[in-house]
């Protein structure tokens, strides 16, 4: 009971606007995005990860599947973080000085990198979408796209922004 209600509750704090006053902590005005932890993004994966299996309220034959989908998130969430670390530490040395050009060099190797998860994701979750009810499908296409929106307003498991200037 209790962790069906933490799944809960999370997955409703996963709904709230991000600009509330719990994300006070701002980042350089020039970004205009709290400032998170390596603690933060794990806490909030697991979060995430969390209200999406709540969410679905797999059947125990719909389990099997579910690992795949948790590591693929999971893997996404990890590679995204070493991206955007990456791209901060070249960004802290270049900001000032960065051309146009090293500026849609640094956004398509993010794109291809997030092309690439994207199909994994895809691949994990296909076994699993297939076998959910049509109500089960709506939700996972509806918290899928809530929990990718991250708490840096890129979106985490497939949007469209990648780098400091967006994230």
């Amino acid at each position: 009971m209790k962790k069906h209600l933490l799944a809960a509750a999370a997955a409703v704090a996963l709904t709230l606007p991000l600009s509330a006053g719990v994300f006070a902590q701002q980042a350089p005005a020039e970004h205009h995005h709290p400032q998170f932890s390596a603690e933060d993004h794990a806490a909030f994966t697991d979060a995430k990860v969390a209200a999406l299996k709540a969410g679905l309220k797999l059947t125990p034959a719909q389990e099997k599947n579910w690992p795949a989908v948790e590591t693929a998130l999971r893997d996404i969430a990890k590679a995204r973080a070493a991206r955007f670390a990456e791209v901060k530490d070249k960004m802290k040395d270049i900001h000032e000085h960065r051309s146009v050009i090293e500026g849609l060099q640094l956004r398509s190797k993010g794109l291809a990198a997030r092309a690439v998860e994207t199909e994994k994701l895809a691949e994990a979750a296909k076994p699993l979408f297939d076998s959910l009810d049509e109500a089960q499908k709506r939700r996972f296409a509806i918290l899928l796209h809530t929990i990718a929106k991250g708490p840096h307003h890129g979106h985490e498991f497939g949007g469209p922004h990648e780098g400091p200037e967006h994230d």
